[in-house]
Protein backbone atom coordinates (compact mmCIF):
# COMPACT_ATOMS: atom_id res chain seq x y z
CA UNK A 1 0.00 0.00 0.00
CA UNK A 2 2.80 2.31 0.33
CA UNK A 3 3.46 2.25 -3.26
CA UNK A 4 0.11 3.18 -3.84
CA UNK A 5 -0.16 6.35 -1.05
CA UNK A 6 3.68 7.60 -2.52
CA UNK A 7 2.09 8.08 -5.39
CA UNK A 8 -0.73 9.81 -4.74
CA UNK A 9 0.18 13.47 -5.14
CA UNK A 10 1.77 12.64 -8.40
CA UNK A 11 -1.35 11.35 -9.87
CA UNK A 12 -3.62 13.67 -8.33
CA UNK A 13 -1.21 16.33 -10.07
CA UNK A 14 -1.68 14.63 -13.19
CA UNK A 15 -5.23 14.45 -13.47
CA UNK A 16 -5.47 18.54 -12.02
CA UNK A 17 -3.21 19.09 -14.90
CA UNK A 18 -4.68 16.94 -17.38
CA UNK A 19 -7.66 18.34 -20.23
CA UNK A 20 -11.31 18.40 -18.86
CA UNK A 21 -10.11 17.88 -15.15
CA UNK A 22 -12.56 20.36 -12.86
CA UNK A 23 -12.69 18.86 -9.79
CA UNK A 24 -11.45 16.19 -6.87
CA UNK A 25 -12.85 15.08 -3.80
CA UNK A 26 -10.10 15.67 -0.79
CA UNK A 27 -10.05 15.35 2.78
CA UNK A 28 -8.34 17.04 5.20
CA UNK A 29 -5.28 17.19 3.57
CA UNK A 30 -4.80 17.11 -0.40
CA UNK A 31 -6.67 13.47 -1.14
CA UNK A 32 -9.46 11.33 0.96
CA UNK A 33 -7.41 9.07 2.21
CA UNK A 34 -8.59 10.31 5.75
CA UNK A 35 -12.68 9.81 4.66
CA UNK A 36 -13.99 6.66 5.49
CA UNK A 37 -17.64 6.79 4.09
CA UNK A 38 -18.50 3.01 4.65
CA UNK A 39 -18.04 0.63 7.83
CA UNK A 40 -14.64 -0.83 6.05
CA UNK A 41 -12.00 1.84 6.68
CA UNK A 42 -9.99 0.01 3.82
CA UNK A 43 -12.15 1.24 1.06
CA UNK A 44 -10.96 5.23 0.06
CA UNK A 45 -13.27 7.06 -2.06
CA UNK A 46 -11.85 8.64 -5.24
CA UNK A 47 -13.90 11.03 -6.99
CA UNK A 48 -13.82 14.04 -9.44
CA UNK A 49 -15.92 15.36 -11.94
CA UNK A 50 -14.85 15.89 -15.48
CA UNK A 51 -15.93 18.02 -19.07
CA UNK A 52 -16.92 14.40 -19.94
CA UNK A 53 -16.28 11.03 -20.09
CA UNK A 54 -13.63 11.09 -22.93
CA UNK A 55 -11.80 13.28 -21.14
CA UNK A 56 -11.68 11.37 -17.65
CA UNK A 57 -11.42 8.03 -20.03
CA UNK A 58 -7.79 9.77 -21.16
CA UNK A 59 -6.94 10.19 -18.40
CA UNK A 60 -7.67 6.80 -16.70
CA UNK A 61 -6.47 4.81 -19.31
CA UNK A 62 -4.48 6.86 -21.56
CA UNK A 63 -1.94 9.08 -19.13
CA UNK A 64 0.68 8.15 -16.56
CA UNK A 65 -2.31 7.24 -14.10
CA UNK A 66 -2.67 3.86 -16.37
CA UNK A 67 0.78 2.40 -14.60
CA UNK A 68 -0.99 2.63 -10.95
CA UNK A 69 -3.93 1.22 -12.52
CA UNK A 70 -1.92 -1.73 -13.71
CA UNK A 71 -0.95 -2.38 -9.97
CA UNK A 72 -4.42 -1.61 -8.45
CA UNK A 73 -4.67 -5.66 -7.94
CA UNK A 74 -1.65 -5.36 -5.45
CA UNK A 75 -3.26 -2.60 -2.84
CA UNK A 76 -6.93 -3.38 -3.76
CA UNK A 77 -9.28 -6.51 -3.06
CA UNK A 78 -12.13 -6.91 -5.94
CA UNK A 79 -15.34 -4.96 -5.68
CA UNK A 80 -17.98 -5.96 -7.91
CA UNK A 81 -19.23 -2.58 -7.72
CA UNK A 82 -16.41 0.04 -7.72
CA UNK A 83 -17.14 2.82 -10.47
CA UNK A 84 -20.09 5.10 -10.87
CA UNK A 85 -20.27 8.17 -13.67
CA UNK A 86 -23.09 10.70 -13.60
CA UNK A 87 -23.91 14.25 -15.00
CA UNK A 88 -23.57 16.73 -12.91
CA UNK A 89 -24.91 20.40 -13.73
CA UNK A 90 -22.46 23.24 -14.21
CA UNK A 91 -21.06 24.06 -10.71
CA UNK A 92 -22.26 21.23 -8.68
CA UNK A 93 -20.07 19.67 -6.86
CA UNK A 94 -20.92 15.52 -6.09
CA UNK A 95 -21.38 14.65 -2.43
CA UNK A 96 -20.03 10.85 -1.13
CA UNK A 97 -23.16 10.59 -0.19
CA UNK A 98 -24.38 10.94 -4.05
CA UNK A 99 -21.80 8.26 -5.10
CA UNK A 100 -22.41 5.89 -2.59
CA UNK A 101 -26.20 6.17 -3.95
CA UNK A 102 -25.00 5.82 -7.86
CA UNK A 103 -22.91 2.83 -7.01
CA UNK A 104 -26.09 1.18 -4.97
CA UNK A 105 -28.20 2.48 -8.10
CA UNK A 106 -25.89 0.25 -11.13
CA UNK A 107 -25.70 -2.94 -8.12
CA UNK A 108 -29.56 -2.84 -8.58
CA UNK A 109 -30.17 -2.09 -11.40
CA UNK A 110 -27.18 -1.98 -13.89
CA UNK A 111 -26.09 1.06 -15.94
CA UNK A 112 -28.79 3.89 -16.76
CA UNK A 113 -28.65 7.16 -17.18
CA UNK A 114 -28.45 8.20 -13.51
CA UNK A 115 -25.76 5.91 -13.10
CA UNK A 116 -23.73 4.03 -15.45
CA UNK A 117 -19.84 3.03 -16.28
CA UNK A 118 -17.48 3.58 -18.46
CA UNK A 119 -18.51 0.40 -20.26
CA UNK A 120 -21.94 1.43 -20.91
CA UNK A 121 -22.05 5.17 -20.84
CA UNK A 122 -25.17 7.47 -21.66
CA UNK A 123 -24.99 10.45 -23.16
CA UNK A 124 -25.85 13.94 -21.18
CA UNK A 125 -29.39 14.92 -20.53
CA UNK A 126 -29.15 17.37 -23.29
CA UNK A 127 -26.81 15.51 -25.76
CA UNK A 128 -28.18 14.31 -29.44
CA UNK A 129 -25.59 11.92 -29.82
CA UNK A 130 -24.79 8.40 -27.95
CA UNK A 131 -21.28 8.25 -25.77
CA UNK A 132 -18.56 5.62 -27.17
CA UNK A 133 -17.51 3.24 -23.87
CA UNK A 134 -14.52 3.47 -22.89
CA UNK A 135 -12.50 0.12 -22.79
CA UNK A 136 -9.96 -0.96 -20.15
CA UNK A 137 -7.02 -0.35 -21.80
CA UNK A 138 -4.96 -0.98 -19.07
CA UNK A 139 -5.86 -4.76 -18.08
Amino acid sequence: MKDFVDNLDRINALAEASPGFIWRLTGSGDNATDLSPYDDPLIIPNMSVWKDVAHLGAFVYRSGHVQIMRRRAEWFEHMENFQALWWVPAGHRPTVEEAKARLELIARTGPTAEAFTFWSPFPPPDAQAPVEAVLDRCA
